[in-house]
């Protein structure tokens, strides 16, 4: 149970801080530290207990490199979600407004919004397989991956958001609806596929 509360707990920190931010300034670099540090201080903190996914396409990664059971992947999933949209309540009432809730949109093309998501997610579960793979990383893990976050950020914001994670899309889409509410499927679908192209890749091309 520890597991799945210190997800619920990351996700919403994750969701009302960095999508907080993401409402209160439009400096894209604030943004995407905000993302980053927030990946940051949930592995430091909730990472001996869960892990620190506080993303089902994380956890998919993990679950497709057999290092979790998918019972258990849907449990975190399951957790994620809820905490990615109480996250969201509490910012819609601190802002007091659901009208922007740092939601995934995109105004282009819904195939380049697909590509960049994928591509951008891809990268950073790579990343995140890679990093964990090895004990001796376990001192930098958090920062390796807080500053990857950070990165896909700043090249995706300024077409999609950055979403890379379809809970912390679906939270604050279901308060704020519109366009972000009838596109969140791409933001469901591209992570996960980004995160399955990911893990095959880490599974049958790098994993030694």
């Amino acid at each position: 149970m520890k597991k799945y509360i210190a997800e619920f707990t990351g996700t919403l920190m994750l969701t009302l801080i960095a999508c907080g931010i993401a409402v209160t300034t439009g400096n894209y670099l604030g943004i995407a530290l905000a993302f980053g540090l927030v990946v940051v201080a949930c592995a430091y903190s909730i990472g001996n207990v869960s892990g620190a996914h506080i993303n089902p396409a994380v956890s998919l990664g993990f679950a497709l490199t057999h290092q979790m059971p998918w019972q258990e992947f849907g449990k975190y999933v399951c957790a994620q979600v809820l905490g990615a949209i109480a996250g969201s309540g509490i910012l819609s009432v601190i802002t007091e407004s659901t009208k922007n809730l740092g939601a995934n949109t995109y105004t282009g093309s819904v195939w380049i919004a697909l590509l960049i998501e994928v591509i951008l997610t891809f990268i950073f579960v790579l990343t995140i397989l890679g990093v964990t793979d090895k004990k001796e990383n376990t001192h930098v893990t958090g920062i390796v991956i807080g500053l990857t976050l950070t990165l896909v950020h700043l090249f995706g914001i300024p077409f999609t958001g950055t979403s890379v994670n379809p809970a912390r899309s679906l939270g604050p889409a279901i308060f704020q609806g519109g366009d972000a509410l009838s596109q969140i499927w791409v933001f469901i679908l591209a992570p996960m596929v980004g995160a399955a192209l990911a893990a095959y890749f880490f599974k049958y091309i790098l994993k030694k």
